[in-house]
């Protein structure tokens, strides 16, 4: 690949692309991403091998200052969180991004998209298939390349598989469980994008790329289980389960929401399978030792996962909010009512580990007790259609901005000092969890808990006065247990 080659990766900071950024720096290309978020992109390991472009494929300027010099621009966005007209914005975006690419000269366009085969199609593989038309709207060559279910550690389809597989030793399942599929590992949808950005010449092309296997999801699950040390599940089919009370289900039953799930669960109404008349292998061969089959891709995933290596997850992109939620850390010359909860604790635990104890909150660690009324509080949450608890968190000892962390998302974070979090529950306002620690003149250590909230409107203010008794058990309880854990951590290093 030649040097001068300038490769633009959008959605830098979600599952595939994040991975697709490493996998090009490995091959000594140069990178530059096009995120919404650059403390985010701050926070990948690769931040200081790229270029960094700041702003949103619906706004025309910010794309053409990305596209900018730009040879092969990656797409992989995609809206499905973003409501039921997830459709029409998709489109949007799509024909902005290749209008901005025509006028900025680039060369080619490589898409990720979905299988679509079938004459039976659901709503979300028909937008991923219109994504396509629009970015081929103009004379910039675009490649395009369908996918079915990605298998791979801190994949949608792969938790989904996981916590079914894992939770439900008997299930009963509506009839898509029989379908056919075509998994694809991670690792293989690396290697057909990161080749597409070496083609010598622009290429424009519908391609299907698939592992070596075709199954049902149902077969996936028993796979799943044997590897696991399951014994072999119980699949029963029930014809009356839609995609929709299917979606329900996983939503309470799995870390995925039912906002997410529901698109992903009505794509498994259709055979997803490869067409081989649209195999890519005469332009990109498959990798030297062959595609990774199911069973290999699931304990690769697997593997990860239980060696806390987990490099981008599904839960990376921001969920949608409501409108009085989207913006975050307004001016405080805004003139709103903040309410706030401030615990102080002086301590003699040090720094370092007082740190660990902060980093290390959430997910299977817990929120340092009354951890009843926070379930309580995520299931009510996942009943409403929110994130609740379930998705827990990347890396269950280190954080980095972006991060998911059960209905929280990383906003800031500054090591040793300060995390701040920001809330995804569902809320009729926005919500912070800041914790800050700092070593005192006197050589102990001050801890700073804060909880705040903005409001929206009367039933902002309500709900505030109406869970503050809650925080009377609540945020003391955290801030002691936490200090405890520190202390527990000092003991252990003082009699390691």
């Amino acid at each position: 690949m030649s040097d001068e080659r300038l490769i633009l990766v959008t959605g830098a900071s979600g599952y595939v692309g994040g991975r697709l950024v490493t996998s090009l720096l490995a091959n000594r290309a140069k990178v530059r991403v096009f995120v919404r978020d650059a403390n985010k992109a701050q926070s990948h390991t690769w931040a200081n091998e790229v270029e960094i472009a700041v702003g949103n494929a619906t706004d025309y300027q910010s794309t053409v200052k990305a596209l900018t010099g730009v040879h092969t621009a990656f797409y992989l966005l995609h809206s499905i969180n973003l409501g039921p007209n997830f459709d029409q914005i998709e489109s949007e975006m799509a024909r902005n991004f290749a209008k901005a690419a025509e006028q900025c000269g680039v060369k080619q366009i490589v898409y990720l998209g979905g299988i679509n085969n079938d004459s039976k199609t659901s709503k979300h593989l028909q937008s991923r298939a219109n994504t396509g038309k629009e970015l081929a709207t103009t004379s910039v060559a675009v490649m395009e390349l369908r996918a079915g279910i990605i298998i791979g550690s801190g994949s949608a389809s792969f938790e989904m598989l996981r916590h079914l597989t894992h939770r439900l030793p008997v299930m009963t399942t509506p009839k898509w469980v029989s379908n056919k599929t075509h998994p694809i590992a991670i690792r293989d949808i690396l290697w057909f994008l990161r080749n597409a950005a070496k083609l010598e010449k622009p290429v424009t092309g519908i391609f299907d790329i698939g592992g070596p296997e075709i199954l049902s999801y149902a077969e996936m699950m028993q796979k799943f289980a044997k590897i696991s040390g399951l014994r072999r599940r119980w699949i029963i089919e029930i014809p009356v389960l839609t995609p929709k009370l299917s979606s329900l289900w996983i939503g309470f039953v799995t870390p995925v929401p039912t906002s997410l799930a529901r698109p992903l669960v009505g794509s498994l109404i259709s055979e997803v399978v490869a067409d081989p008349a649209k195999s890519i292998s005469h332009l990109i061969p498959n990798p030297p030792e062959g595609l990774i089959d199911v069973e290999a891709a699931i304990h690769l995933a697997l593997t990860k996962v239980s060696d806390n290596n987990v490099l981008t997850r599904w839960s990376d992109a921001a969920v949608p909010t409501a409108p009085w939620q989207k913006a975050q850390s307004d001016p405080a010359w805004a003139g709103e009512t903040l309410y706030k909860d401030t615990r102080v604790r002086i301590t003699d635990a040090s720094i370092g580990s007082l740190w660990e104890a902060v980093e290390e909150i959430g997910g299977e660690t817990g929120w340092y007790g009354s951890d009843f009324l926070w379930y309580m509080r995520g299931l009510i949450d996942r009943m409403i259609g929110g994130v609740g608890l379930r998705r827990g968190r990347r890396d269950p000892l280190h954080l980095r901005v972006g991060d998911s962390l059960d209905f929280w998302r990383v906003e800031s974070l500054q090591n040793q000092t300060s995390l701040k979090l920001y809330a995804e529950m569902i809320l009729p306002g926005k919500a912070w969890l800041e914790f800050r620690i700092r070593k005192l003149a006197n050589g102990k250590s001050e801890v700073i808990q804060e909880a705040s909230f903005l409001p929206r409107g009367l039933g902002g203010r309500l709900y505030w006065y109406v869970i503050l008794p809650l925080h009377t058990f609540v945020f003391p309880t955290m801030i002691r247990n936490l200090i405890r854990s520190a202390n527990r951590k000092d003991y252990a290093a003082l009699n390691a």
